[in-house]
Order: structure tokens, then C-alpha cells, then sequence
């Protein structure tokens, strides 16, 4: 059973294997997202702060996309599914950002939970085939290079951790809401 800390996100396994604990980081990163958003409607999730153009939706909506690309796309060497296949990425490379303003709040959510689920699904898959931490990606960069499962996994860690920090702020211009 996993310890869910004050605000119902998983806690780290302090003692876990390798795979357990990358795994475990990357859920309460997920998990904090999901309560820095959590509760808002519409107006509060289009709400920027500073001079930043950057609001909670635009990043529900980013790291839905992030989770596809690195999960489904390059991990798995999928093409790119709905609705990020009908997108003019080079037209248009920020259009996950700019397109979140004229979603509802539960279209986002739904979004970014089904991304995560199927992420999770995606690397469960690639664990069961045995390949461990050390798979690499089916899609390679332009190099040539792939990076491993396990190079995935930290760089998402450190994606939400960026991206969580940048969730403090505007939650806490939306309504104060503050916390780690």
C-alpha cells in the first residue's frame, strides 16, 4: 500500500528498487500537477501571472502532449495520435499553449489523465517484456542515438519538477493556494 501524504499524493518508496523509485517520483510529480490544478474552473485555469503568458490549463495540456511524445511516441515508436496528429507543429510549435484557453477545464483534465494512464500503461508493457530500465527507444533521435527507459523516466521527473514550480505560482495568484 502506498503512504499518500497530506494532499493525497503517493509518497516515494524510501526503500524501493531502482524502477520503484524513478516510478514513484514521477507519480507525486504527476500528482502535485494534479492538485495545483485541482478545483478551478475555467477562468482560474486560463489565469496567468508577470509577464508570463503561461496559465494552469496550458499546462495540463503541454504535459499531456510531453507524456504522449516521450511514452507513446518515442518509447514506443508510435505516430502521433489524436489530437497532436493534426497539428502544424511547425506553424504553430506552441499550439498546446496557446489552444488550452478554449478547453474546458474537464476536457484538459481528461486530457492529461488519459495521457498519464496510457503512459503508465506503456512503460508497465515495456517493463513486462523484460528489457528493465535499460530499453531503449524505438524512435531515435536525429543522431541516431535512443535514449533509455530509464533517461526517459528521470527527464520526465524533471519536467513536472520544472513545470510544478511554475504551477506554485500561478496557483497561488489564481486563489493563494500555496504549498510544496
Amino acid at each position: 500500500m502506498t503512504d499518500l501524504d497530506e494532499q493525497g499524493r503517493p509518497e516515494p518508496p524510501l526503500s524501493g528498487d531502482e524502477t520503484q523509485t524513478l516510478l514513484g517520483f514521477l507519480d507525486f510529480h504527476r500528482a502535485t500537477l494534479a492538485w495545483k490544478c485541482s478545483g478551478l474552473g475555467a477562468e482560474a485555469l486560463r489565469a496567468t501571472t508577470g509577464a508570463s503568458s503561461m496559465t494552469l490549463g496550458g499546462l495540463l495540456k503541454h504535459l499531456a502532449f510531453v507524456e504522449h511524445d516521450w511514452f507513446s511516441r518515442s518509447l514506443h515508436g508510435n505516430e502521433r495520435g489524436a489530437p497532436w496528429n493534426a497539428v502544424d507543429w511547425e506553424g504553430d510549435p506552441d499550439w498546446e499553449w496557446r489552444s488550452a484557453a478554449q478547453d474546458t477545464p474537464e476536457e484538459l483534465l481528461a486530457l492529461w489523465q488519459d495521457a498519464v494512464a496510457r503512459s503508465r500503461e506503456l512503460v508497465a508493457q515495456t517493463l513486462a517484456d523484460g528489457g528493465g530500465l535499460d530499453t531503449p527507444a524505438r524512435r531515435p533521435w536525429s543522431d541516431g542515438r535512443a535514449p533509455s527507459l530509464r533517461w526517459i523516466l528521470v527527464h520526465m521527473i524533471e519536467e513536472y519538477a520544472r513545470h510544478n514550480g511554475h504551477a506554485d505560482l500561478l496557483r497561488e495568484s489564481v486563489d493563494g493556494l500555496v504549498g510544496e
